[in-house]
């Protein structure tokens, strides 16, 4: 069964997607890595995961997203979280996780950050992909 319900919704040139439930082990995990393969096979670049009705995340959950962060760097796809709930992040400052995402609590802000990326020259993309590889060494 699964709990976990993702919406698209495309704002300006950024295609957001509103989760809604659980991520848990099992399916729900693994909906949101093969959404991201989806969107990034039609070519997006550019994603926003809206958390704000996710209710519950595990381990296996927070690996998901570690996974579709990396597919979307290794696919030259920008992926940036927003709305994280206290609980999503407090496990995401438990784990060190928070330093790897770019996370933002307000969705105008967040639309706005992908152009000031864009206006660094790919310097915001080697230091993200450089906190990954260093959170992860520490976890």
């Amino acid at each position: 069964m699964n709990d976990l319900t993702i919406a698209e919704r495309p704002v300006e040139s950024i295609l957001i997607l509103d989760l809604k439930g659980n991520i848990r082990i099992g399916e729900d995990s693994r909906h949101i890595h093969d959404t991201l393969r989806q969107v990034l096979a039609r070519g997006e670049k550019r994603i926003l995961l809206n958390l704000a009705d996710v209710s519950h995340i595990d381990s296996s959950g927070l690996g998901e997203l570690v996974a579709g962060y990396a597919t979307c760097r290794r696919e030259g796809a920008d992926l940036r979280l927003l709305n994280l709930t206290q609980r999503v992040r407090e496990l995401m400052v438990i784990t060190k996780l928070l330093i790897v995402f770019d996370v933002f609590d307000d969705e105008q802000e967040a639309i706005k950050s992908f152009d000031n990326a864009e206006s660094n020259n790919g310097r915001a993309s080697e230091a993200a992909t450089g906190k990954l590889k260093n959170t992860l060494l520490d976890i």
